[in-house]
């Protein structure tokens, strides 16, 4: 049976025996009357709990048009920037506007020319050098965001334009503050005079792709902001309709996957030209829906061909762009997505506030985000700092480049490093998955993202069932994943990646390197998962290079 919903620029198809699970919530949704009264920002939609703060989160709707004033704001300010050859944009903040700026861009960047963009949610030293050595000349910073990276960024980046002889002025034309009207960034912004763009105040970054902190440096590296939303302005013309709406009956299919207990949602890119999109996705879904034992897990995979996509008990499975031609048990999706990146935009940010309505939760809270952060901000005040509290303790297993820290039973008499890695997967639980959260540097160290779809084929050879794998990057699956991992079902196991840094940054007026942050990060949010009871063990690399090799050869 297949379902195809097409409006907007947007076709959702649906298929197999999610068809009539979704149909029952689809029509239930339509006569409560749910797809008017989102659109008309009823906060009460997700129960009286939630409502005083629905009440402050919901102007996303209302993006598409309230952001079109941007490009216009930013022309002036554009165009002084390239006339000073500052062609670079590098953006630092966390969480999903991060994510969101960083897929526009990539997306753009495949259809024509534009400025050079970098997203920096990272506090790994070895990736901020390397972007702090290439191109600081020609390099205008954007601040979004007030969460320690991207305050610890922007002491880094201004010490490093004063150390490159830049004099007050020209360091304050250096750096384009995103920040909401009172706020502490904007206070310290307008002091030293950098540029000042407000952003919204009732969005949150997980909802705020179409937003000021996603837009504005998109707008700067030449980005045509305005054909974006566009795209969402078609669509969102469709969002009142009870009936022909692609993101009421993604939402619908979302919502009662998640109540059949098929609650991992498998997301593979498939010629879809929405490059990063499915990163950007697995933060919305994760963290909007990821809260009071409840969830929907979203488990990003490399292709339709890769490991783990394969259709398992607990799965549902999504297509960013058309199915595969050939047809079969091993290609049939859930559902399938098609349209243009400002529509998918608004469409998934519509179809999780759906999903978690049919699902019964909050998706603006955000309960177990500041646990982590709490953590970290414990160990970089401790008296000895973060890095001596990891370092003394000692591994159970040494191979070559690779410690394994974890208790002796979890590794179940593993006496080798392959051996250590498959007591890991034999050890996550029924209906569970795997997390591997890397803090490594994105970029020189980009091989570790080889392990994800290397653990997942080796767990189909161990386990009758094989376990869902996931792949994070650290620092930035904490405002991604993050809550899902502590809010969520209590089925994961957690395997950080973490490894050694030979030339670290220190952070100017803070009594710690960027090293020592990215592991009272680590660290922290290891705690927090430990003492929810959740397995968390760590994998470090002596040598980081010879560690991924070796990790890979492993499980070869």
């Amino acid at each position: 049976m297949t379902s195809v919903v097409t409006a907007g620029g947007i076709s959702v198809t649906i298929r197999g025996a999610v068809v009539d699970e979704s149909e029952t919530v689809l029509d239930r949704l339509a006569s409560d009357g749910v797809p008017s009264s989102l659109t008309s920002r009823n906060a009460k939609l997700w129960g009286p709990d939630a409502a005083p703060l629905a009440a402050r989160r919901l102007g996303w709707l209302g993006l598409p048009e309230t952001s079109r004033s941007l490009p216009a704001r930013l022309a002036g300010p554009a165009e002084g920037f390239r006339d000073a050859g500052l062609d670079r944009i590098v953006v630092v903040g966390a969480g999903g506007s991060a994510i969101a700026a960083e897929t526009i861009h990539r997306t753009a960047a495949r259809r024509g020319p534009g400025a050079e963009m970098v997203v920096l949610d990272s506090t790994d030293p070895h990736e901020v050098s390397g972007v702090l050595a290439d191109g600081l000349d020609r390099t205008l910073v954007v601040v979004a965001g007030d969460g320690v990276e991207a305050q610890s960024l922007r002491r880094v980046f201004g010490k490093a334009f004063a150390e490159a002889g830049l004099g007050r002025a020209e360091l304050a034309r250096r750096f384009v503050v995103v920040a909401g009207p009172g706020s502490e960034p904007e206070r310290a912004a307008r002091e030293v005079g950098h540029h000042f763009v407000e952003a919204e105040t009732d969005v949150d970054g997980r909802f705020g792709a179409l937003g000021s902190a996603a837009l504005v440096p998109a707008a700067l590296a030449g980005v045509d902001v305005l054909a974006l939303l566009d795209e969402a302005e078609r669509f969102a013309g469709v969002l009142r309709q009870p009936y022909d709406n692609p993101a009421l009956a993604l939402g619908a299919a979302l919502g009662s996957s998640a109540l059949g207990g098929r609650d991992k949602l498998v997301i593979a890119d498939h010629g879809s030209g929405l490059h990063g999109f499915a990163g950007w996705a697995e933060q919305l879904v994760a963290g909007a829906l990821g809260k009071d034992g409840r969830g929907l897990l979203p488990v990003v995979v490399e292709g339709v061909e890769s490991p783990g996509f394969e259709l398992t008990g607990d799965l549902r499975r999504v297509i960013l762009g058309r199915r595969p031609d050939e047809p079969g048990p091993g290609r049939e999706a859930g559902a399938s997505v098609a349209g243009p990146l400002g529509a998918q935009f608004l469409l998934w940010e519509y179809a999780v506030a759906v999903a978690a309505r049919v699902m019964g939760v909050d998706p603006f809270a955000e309960p177990d985000v500041g646990e982590s952060r709490e953590a970290t901000a414990a160990l970089l005040r401790s008296e000895e700092g973060a890095a001596p509290t990891v370092v003394r303790r000692p591994p159970a297993l040494v191979s070559d480049a690779v410690e394994v820290h974890a208790p002796e039973e979890s590794l179940r008499g593993a006496k080798t490093l392959a051996e250590a890695l498959e007591a890991f997967l034999e050890g996550v639980p029924d209906r569970g998955y795997l997390a591997v959260l890397a803090y490594l540097d994105r970029s020189g160290d980009a091989a570790a993202a080889g392990l994800r779809p290397l653990l997942a084929a080796r767990g189909a050879g161990l386990r009758r069932h094989p376990a869902p794998v996931t792949f994070g990057w650290g620092p930035r699956y904490l405002h991604a994943t993050g809550q899902y991992h502590k809010g969520g079902p209590r089925n994961g196991t957690f395997l950080q990646v973490t490894g050694a840094v030979t030339d670290d940054v220190p952070v100017p007026g803070r009594p710690f390197t960027l090293g020592e942050l990215q592991l009272a990060q680590a660290f922290g949010d290891q705690r927090v998962l430990r003492s929810l009871g959740r397995p968390a063990f760590r994998l470090h690399l002596r040598d980081r290079a010879e560690g991924v090799a070796q990790l890979i050869d492993a499980l070869g």
